[in-house]
C-alpha cells in the first residue's frame, strides 16, 4: 500500500492534527508506505496563476510548477484527505491544491474527437479516505448540500478506479465538542482506517476502453 496523506490545517495544536496522527498510526500498523503533504507547513501556493491557467492544457509542461505533487499522485494507490470544513466546503488551501495538481492527462482526460466528456485518469488509486471536522451540525451541513464532502467523495472519487474503497468521517458541532465527543470521533477515525486499509478491494472488471485496444 502506498498512501498519500494530504493534510490541511494552519495550526499544529488543532484537533485536525490529532485526526491526522490517528490516520498515520493506522497506516503504520498496516505497513503502508506513506507520503504526507502538509500544505500549510510547506507554504503551498494555492492560487492558480494567469500563466498556469493559460497553459492548463499544455501537457506535460503544465505539471512543472507542481511536479512533486503530481509525482506523489502518480505514486500512490491510496489517497487520504485530512482537513477542517469551513463554510461547508474545503479550505481555500486544499481547494487550490486540487485546482493546481489535479491536471489534465494526470487526474483526468479532456474531451476529444471520440469522447465528449472528461474521463477518469487515476485508475491506479483504489482507496480514498476523507476525514474532516465541521462547526455546523450534520443536518445543517446536509441541508446546504455538504459541498466539501461531495467534491472529494464524489468529484475526486469518480476519477479513481471504479469500485475503489471509500471511507468518510466527520466530527460535527466542533464548537460545542467535548473531550468525550472528540475521543469518540478519534475511535471512529481508527475504525474507518481499519476498513480502508484492509485487504485490497476486489474491483469489478470493466470492459477495456476503446483506446486501450489500439
Amino acid at each position: 500500500m502506498r498512501a498519500l496523506v494530504v493534510y490541511c490545517h494552519p495550526r499544529g495544536e488543532s484537533f485536525t492534527a490529532a485526526v491526522r496522527d490517528v490516520v498515520l498510526a493506522k497506516l503504520a500498523d498496516a505497513g503502508a508506505e506513506v507520503r504526507v503533504r502538509d500544505l500549510y507547513a510547506e507554504g503551498f501556493q494555492p492560487v492558480l496563476t494567469a500563466a498556469e491557467h493559460e497553459g492548463y492544457l499544455d501537457t506535460p509542461k503544465n505539471r512543472e510548477p507542481v511536479e512533486r505533487d503530481c509525482r506523489d499522485l502518480e505514486w500512490c494507490d491510496t489517497l487520504i484527505f485530512v482537513y477542517p470544513t469551513w463554510w461547508y466546503g474545503l479550505p481555500a488551501m486544499l481547494k487550490g491544491w486540487l485546482d493546481r495538481v489535479f491536471l489534465p492527462d494526470l487526474a483526468f482526460l479532456m474531451p476529444d474527437a471520440k469522447d465528449k466528456t472528461i474521463r477518469r485518469g487515476l485508475d491506479h488509486i483504489v482507496r480514498l479516505g476523507v476525514f474532516t471536522t465541521c462547526g455546523a451540525s450534520w443536518w445543517l451541513t446536509t441541508l446546504v448540500g455538504a459541498p466539501g464532502r461531495r467534491t472529494l467523495m464524489m468529484g475526486v472519487g469518480l476519477l479513481l478506479k471504479p469500485g475503489a474503497r471509500k471511507v468518510f468521517a466527520a466530527h460535527y458541532l466542533m464548537d460545542s465538542s467535548t473531550d468525550e465527543s472528540r475521543a469518540a470521533h478519534l475511535r471512529k477515525v481508527a475504525e474507518r482506517m481499519d476498513r480502508l486499509t484492509g485487504p485490497a478491494p476486489r474491483l469489478a472488471l470493466r470492459p477495456a476502453r476503446p483506446e486501450a485496444a489500439e
